[in-house]
């Protein structure tokens, strides 16, 4: 069966994906927020890897880059905030658009992947809350993998 990550289109989707959702958020006077200190050089092709991965692709953020741990460690502490997260989520549903994702079915997979993250594990609020060695949490057509 066909993976998330291949329906959205494969290593290449995700890149176009991750740089209009880069670009929706650095736009957006709220979401920026979380860019306040810059991002990374190569912050756009970091976040395809890990949308991939996250996505049934290969391992290409943990083969590179670092371990969910870390992923998680970079956004946590940073207290609630409730309005830069459906601003984020909103962000990343036009993204996907405008990445040219037109099937419904991937879109609606892609929207329930970015919003149970951006609430679930994405910005815990105590580093000693995230466990190192923790898998990158994997998303399929069913949701959640287990």
């Amino acid at each position: 069966m066909e993976t998330v990550y291949e329906a959205a289109g494969g290593a290449d989707g995700m890149l176009r994906l991750a740089a209009a959702w880069h670009e929706r958020v650095m736009a957006d006077e709220i979401v920026s927020h979380a860019f306040h200190g810059g991002a990374k050089p190569d912050h756009t092709e970091r976040l395809a890897a890990y949308w991939g991965e996250a996505l049934g692709g290969p391992p290409a953020y943990t083969t590179t880059y670092g371990d969910e741990a870390s992923v998680q460690r970079r956004h946590a502490g940073n207290g609630e905030h409730d309005e830069m997260n459906h601003r984020a989520i909103a962000c990343f549903d036009e993204a996907v658009i405008a990445a040219g994702i037109d099937d419904e079915r991937t879109r609606s997979v892609l929207h329930d992947y970015f919003a149970w993250t951006t609430f679930n594990t994405m910005y815990r609020h105590r580093l000693d809350d995230i466990d190192a060695g923790q898998p990158v949490q994997r998303w399929s057509w069913d949701g959640l993998e287990a």
